[in-house]
């Protein structure tokens, strides 16, 4: 008796199962990422992202160093990119490294950041703006976040996405806000009571202190510092 064909069984075996594709901001090209998704798999493409690093079906995904989070705690950019992130359903934040330098060891007397602050800033992205952190060990580690996601089922979205535009008193407050140890709540002050970012810059220190106190020494010292 001859065997039965199965041309069933043949049919499947030409269907190539179809690759995740991750899309991945230009800039990332330096991080070893990319190349551990393709070791995984996974079909990359990069392109100029206005906002986040990588872009997995309907999920995305801002990729932080220890380093680069802490220092864009400090110069505010982070915030920046937290705003642009919430006109997406689905993102997540990955501070990547933590297995190769500590977060908060040593880091007020090395970059001059208190660590409750970290911690600070840690629970704001949690609780005030509801996004998701994940602490990843290195960038295989990262990579292996991102092969596990992209077997979850679930739509792309669209690329479209807007990088935020400031408003006229968004623009002031983000200017004055890129002085140390001006928060949202200060630089408000500082406009409520001098109205222009001229005048802040020409008060004396005297009338700085009326405001923001000890803070009017810091703030008059590097208006005055030559470049």
């Amino acid at each position: 008796m001859k065997p039965i064909l199965d041309i069933f069984s043949r049919r499947k075996s030409l269907i190539k199962k179809e690759k995740s594709k991750v899309i991945i901001d230009y800039r990332e090209k330096n991080s070893l990422v990319p190349s551990e998704l393709v070791n995984f798999g996974l079909e990359i493409e990069f392109k100029a992202l206005k906002v986040a690093d990588y872009i997995i079906k309907d999920v995305v995904i801002e990729r932080k160093t220890v380093s680069d989070f802490i220092s864009s705690i400090i110069n505010r950019r982070f915030l920046n990119q937290i705003m642009e992130l919430q006109q997406f359903e689905n993102k997540l934040i990955i501070i990547e490294g933590i297995e190769e330098q500590e977060l908060y060891n040593d880091s007020e007397e090395k970059i001059g950041m208190h660590p409750n602050a970290i911690r600070g800033f840690l629970l704001s992205i949690l609780l005030k703006y509801k996004i998701p952190l994940i602490f990843t060990k290195n960038y295989k580690d990262t990579a292996q976040f991102i092969s596990v996601l992209s077997k979850k089922k679930s739509k792309e979205i669209p690329l479209n996405a807007r990088k935020k535009s400031f408003n006229k008193k968004e623009q002031k407050q983000y200017i004055l806000e890129g002085f140390p140890g001006i928060g949202p709540k200060i630089s408000k002050k500082l406009l409520k009571k001098f109205k222009t970012i001229k005048e802040i810059t020409n008060a004396s220190k005297e009338d700085l202190q009326e405001v923001i106190g000890k803070k009017a020494g810091i703030l008059r010292k590097i208006i005055d510092e030559k470049y």
